[in-house]
């Protein structure tokens, strides 16, 4: 069932993935809805709306990313990054998070996944250091500011931030400042999903 899902999903969203990246897909999900059980990762509770709300949300932004080394920044339960690195092999992502509970589980998805582009870290992002990133992605953090106030630090001159958001953050984009530029603001499409989907992409100037 959760296979026809996503493959159904993948489909109106005009991704085309190999067999073998839709079964980790599949198991990462499986992992979620196991550890989800115990752990309290995320408020989805519904095996069905994580497909949606987790893996193809996630998944949305694939077009769009670019660059070898990226942080995924409040990662959480490894949302967008553990699909990006199922996604992109051939890239390397590192997995923030101050929350034990959370990167327990990214540390046990990498073991069973057998992820070996990706890297979990748990540490407040301010306290974080590591040489600089190509990119920044982010699906929770609070405000736009707010995440390039925290992160700027580690991204590259020129690397981008791609902030996954709700409606179209037209008040937060006002209060970034000129250490960066909003490149773009695509919106995206989550099969399943009613509400507004944008990812906002931010160049460090």
């Amino acid at each position: 069932m959760y296979d026809a899902l996503l493959k159904t999903g993948l489909i109106k969203q005009g991704l085309e993935l190999s067999e073998d990246k839709i079964q980790l897909l599949l198991d990462y999900h499986a992992l979620l809805v196991k550890w989800n059980k115990a752990y309290n990762l995320t408020a989805v509770r519904d095996p069905q709306e994580m497909i949606s709300r987790h893996l193809l949300d996630s998944l949305s932004i694939i077009p769009h990313i670019t660059g070898e080394r990226i942080l995924d920044v409040g990662t959480g339960p490894g949302l967008p990054g553990i699909p990006m690195s199922i996604c992109f092999p051939e890239k390397q992502f590192t997995l923030l998070d101050s929350n034990g509970k959370k990167t327990r589980f990214l540390t046990q998805s990498k073991i069973e996944l057998k992820l070996t582009n990706m890297t979990p870290v748990q540490s407040r992002i301010e306290s974080f250091e590591a040489p600089l990133f190509d990119a920044i992605t982010s699906r929770a953090f609070a405000t736009l500011k707010d995440m390039v106030d925290g992160s700027i630090h580690l991204l590259k001159p020129d690397g981008y931030f791609y902030a996954m958001k709700g409606i179209y953050p037209e008040g937060e984009i006002q209060q970034l400042d000129d250490r960066v530029t909003v490149v773009d603001c695509f919106a995206l499409h989550v099969p399943g999903e009613d509400g507004e989907r944008h990812l906002v992409k931010i160049r460090k100037v």
